[in-house]
């Protein structure tokens, strides 16, 4: 059970419809703790919530979730290039640590995933930061999709390689007036 100080904890879900698709934001009372894409490599929201909320109630809460989703459509408009919300990150000890050196590559800039893994302490765990990113809780947030394969070639986003193309090529530009998509 899924309880915080005796209380059963409440996770307040909303679905919002982008111009990336429909986004699902959850957050707790700590902060966001999931923003996923409608393709998310069939683990998705109730797959984060089976590992690492079980037992918590969840609940429709799009006021809860409205300051994050207007960073959202900030970041997709190009009037944002990172995100300032409390984060109530769930996850391994190995993920967090591949999230915390993700979560510092620049707008516009990329890294491949064996230089992750060389900055994680080693260089051989690619297909481990490869699966790490393959369950980042907070797309976008975390920006997974600015982690690129050898040669800067694409490979793997829970939103699609098309779109994370889509989202690296609006990061080159930089940002402006135009929407991302």
């Amino acid at each position: 059970m899924c309880i915080v100080n005796r209380v059963q904890e409440i996770i307040q879900t909303a679905d919002f419809e982008t111009t990336l698709g429909m986004l699902r934001i959850a957050s707790s009372e700590r902060g966001l703790v999931y923003l996923g894409f409608p393709l998310n490599n069939g683990r998705g929201f109730v797959g984060w919530r089976q590992r690492f909320a079980p037992g918590c109630k969840t609940k429709r809460g799009e006021s809860a979730n409205r300051h994050a989703f207007e960073q959202v459509l900030e970041f997709i408009a190009r009037e944002r290039t990172s995100f300032e919300l409390a984060v109530d990150l769930r996850a391994t000890v190995f993920n967090e640590s591949v999230f915390k050196i993700v979560s510092e590559i620049h707008y516009g800039e990329t890294l491949s995933y064996k230089e992750v893994a060389q900055a994680a302490g080693d260089e051989k765990s690619v297909r481990a930061v490869g699966a790490a990113l393959s369950a980042n809780p907070l797309a976008l947030v975390i920006p997974c999709h600015r982690v690129v394969g050898s040669g800067g070639k694409l490979q793997g986003y829970s939103g699609g390689v098309q779109l994370k193309a889509r989202l690296l090529a609006a990061e080159r530009i930089g940002p402006g007036d135009g929407r991302l998509i």
